[in-house]
């Protein structure tokens, strides 16, 4: 297939937004909430477990190794403890927005490698962030949330098209040295980030996710990516896990510039590439997240699970009792790296 020949139903979808999937009322509902008071904690909470299959979601999210829990929890109050409000906020949203374009796996593409791709980047822009002197990092609510949502052009081509999201992730294992936009253009003339924006400024996403998912693969191209922080540490998160859960065949080649556009000490990059491996053998152990989750139920008696291990120095981190582990591990690594 080539561009000249795109496909009806994706252009038809790009050129009338309204035949694009409508954002969910949870994940709308939850992007207007603010969450400095007590009263929009509660309401996000109530929002969530009104949703048993997001509530499961993300319980059983909560209870994987790399949040670090080290007991299984049984309610969204609990995963709150671990994931922290801000990160459980990004995560409901993410997984209701991605959720309602999913379908079951073909031949060459399976969604729940991309969403284990998707968290990854997630993880390691928090990570990232933390390496970020405080003065210019991205805000906290929309770090998560972009790393979660930036292949969601991949998800819209699926939808619509199931056959060319297939060829596409086809020409990716026969190309592996092609970056995925120039084999996207070739067969359509148009990019996975390019669709991704559409889709989220058609769900009225804030601005500056907007232009990270559509600008991830050209960070330094013009004068909007330059000054758009999460595009860059979307762009830099991907590299640092290359082809992990789906294949992009980024360059992994980080230059010392690209370092010094996030404020991060080139000298303590090697303690973060090293802690951003790790980070993502344990993302591989992930539940399979869009499938029908029989074995992700609530239960109130589960018995505990071994406490995973994580740097020795967690655990002395001065933190408030409720940041939850995986906050500790960020606030933890953010004091390694200024040291």
């Amino acid at each position: 297939m080539s561009h000249q020949g795109k496909d009806s139903k994706l252009i038809f979808a790009l050129n009338n937004l309204d035949s694009m999937p409508a954002m969910p009322e949870i994940a709308r509902k939850l992007l207007a909430l603010k969450l400095d008071t007590e009263a929009g904690e509660r309401q996000m909470l109530l929002l969530i477990e009104q949703d048993p299959q997001l509530s499961a979601r993300i319980v059983g999210m909560a209870n994987s190794t790399v949040m670090g829990s080290g007991r299984r929890t049984s309610s969204i109050h609990d995963a709150t403890i671990f994931l922290g409000l801000n990160t459980l906020k990004s995560v409901a949203i993410g997984m209701a927005l991605m959720t309602k374009i999913s379908h079951k796996a073909t031949k060459y593409f399976d969604p729940h490698y991309l969403w284990k791709h998707s968290v990854t980047v997630a993880i390691v822009m928090n990570l990232l962030t933390q390496a970020m002197p405080e003065r210019i990092r991205p805000n906290e609510s929309q770090t998560f949330l972009t790393g979660l949502l930036h292949d969601i052009g991949l998800m819209v081509l699926h939808h619509f098209d199931h056959e060319a999201s297939d060829e596409l992730h086809h020409q990716l294992l026969l190309q592996p040295k092609r970056p995925i936009c120039e084999i996207e253009m070739e067969l359509f003339g148009i990019t996975h980030n390019f669709i991704g924006a559409e889709l989220a400024s058609h769900w009225h996403l804030p601005p500056e996710i907007i232009e990270a998912v559509g600008l991830h693969h050209s960070p330094r191209s013009n004068y909007f990516s330059l000054s758009n922080s999460l595009a860059k540490m979307v762009n830099i998160a991907e590299r640092l896990t290359p082809d992990f859960g789906i294949a992009e065949h980024t360059n992994n080649s980080i230059s010392d510039n690209e370092w010094g556009d996030l404020g991060i000490d080139v000298a303590k990059t090697d303690d973060l590439i090293s802690l951003v491996n790790e980070m993502a053998m344990q993302v591989a152990q992930l539940p399979e997240t869009f499938e029908v989750l029989q074995h992700a139920k609530i239960q109130i008696d589960a018995p505990p699970i071994a406490q995973p291990t994580l740097p020795h120095a967690v655990s002395n981190v001065d933190q408030p009792a409720d940041i939850g582990p995986l906050r500790t591990w960020l606030a933890w690594l953010g004091k390694v790296l200024r040291r």
